[in-house]
């Protein structure tokens, strides 16, 4: 399926937010995400499902001031 990950269109076999960190190799622990600009919790990743265009966004921490 197409979704538009951090501004960018993508193809994804991803079910789930939770299966998409994974596919990207991302670290599930140090990122935050959101899916159509409503912020997605850890602990409810596995249990939102992706759909044609969803727009997904994958926040890292960044360190400096």
């Amino acid at each position: 399926m197409r979704i538009d990950l951090n501004g960018a269109p993508v193809e994804t076999a991803a079910a789930t937010l939770a299966a998409l960190i994974e596919e990207r190799g991302l670290d599930a622990a140090a990122v935050a995400t959101a899916m159509n600009g409503a912020f997605v919790p850890r602990p409810l990743r596995d249990r939102t499902a992706l759909t044609e265009g969803a727009r997904i966004e994958v926040l890292s921490p960044m360190q400096g001031g």
